[in-house]
């Protein structure tokens, strides 16, 4: 589309259950400026591709299948295949707001040192479940939630980068960086992460800026399998891996990894059983170790992987 000026791209595996409400928010988008949606099949064995057939008489939307599996390559060709100079990247199970898209260009075209940006995103639980009471606002960012305020705000500290699945990147942007790294993001059923962290150090270390704007909001469907201890424990392992990883990209990479690793390892065991009066800050904790149980083993293989090719 020629007067595409920004692009809303879904990357999708196995989520045919949620999709069609995703695809739905974005082609009732409220919009001044042209817009399309690029929809990405990652591999997916569902009826991922009936759902999006048969909305494909709506001429904005476009299917692409890639059978490379994972988030950052999908992404990417999704990027190649957009037509807009702003990329908006929606979660398969998430739903935009209906001024999503012209909230997210207006803010591009307001500034053009920022290169991302993302919004608040609320929580839709499945109907007749609620929010366990273990479940602190730390834990709950795990599930997508996201929220800075009602104010705008420039991210200095990588920690609070955009959550991925309410997440827009300018093209020339991503271009200049030779698009997402396809070392980090999901990839199938392992929850690698912090591409989003390691983007907005890069955008900030090059000059570019990053923004929450609090209007672009999304709310992220919470999948019933996710309101389980045990899934928290996973995505903390992951967690402890993609930070090892980013350093190590960063050049942070050594024995100083295993000191770093320890002290915050004993200080989520420590604070665990500090609050053990109040379970929810305790499983909080607890759960955080764990990740950094997942973080020094990583640092361990990269140590021996080092140590044998030197």
């Amino acid at each position: 589309m020629s007067d595409t000026l920004i692009s809303a791209i879904i990357c999708t595996h196995n989520r045919d259950n949620y999709l069609g409400a995703a695809i739905d928010s974005l082609l009732a988008q409220q919009s001044k400026v042209g817009f399309e949606v690029v929809v990405v099949d990652n591999g997916s064995s569902d009826r991922t591709r009936e759902v999006v057939e048969q909305r494909l008489g709506d001429s904005r939307l476009k299917y692409i299948f890639e059978p490379v599996l994972g988030l950052s390559v999908a992404r990417n060709t999704g990027a190649k295949a957009a037509s807009g100079k702003i990329f908006a990247y929606l979660d398969d199970d998430a739903e935009a707001s209906t001024f999503w898209l012209q909230t997210l260009h207006s803010a591009f075209e307001a500034n053009s040192k920022l290169a991302i940006a993302g919004g608040k995103v609320t929580l839709l639980y499945p109907e007749g479940i609620q929010a366990p009471r273990w479940l602190t606002p730390s834990l709950s960012s795990n599930l997508g939630a996201y929220d800075l305020g009602s104010s705008l705000v420039y991210i200095k500290n990588p920690g609070l980068t955009p959550r991925g699945l309410n997440y827009a990147i300018r093209r020339s942007f991503l271009e200049e960086i030779g698009g997402f790294d396809t070392n980090l993001g999901r990839i199938g059923k392992n929850l690698l992460s912090n591409e989003e962290l390691q983007m907005t150090e890069i955008a900030l270390s090059r000059g570019w800026q990053v923004a929450y704007i609090p209007e672009a909001l999304v709310a992220h469907n919470v999948s019933p399998e996710r309101l389980h201890r045990s899934w928290f424990f996973s995505r903390g392992w992951w967690q402890g891996i993609s930070e090892c990883y980013r350093e190590q990209v960063a050049g942070r990479a050594g024995i100083g990894q295993l000191q770093r690793g320890g002290e915050r390892l004993v200080r989520g065991l420590y604070k665990s059983l500090q609050y053990i009066s109040d379970p929810a800050i305790s499983f909080d904790n607890l759960v955080y170790a764990y990740g950094q149980i997942g973080y020094l083993n990583a640092v361990i293989q990269g140590l021996l992987f080092t140590k044998k090719n030197s």
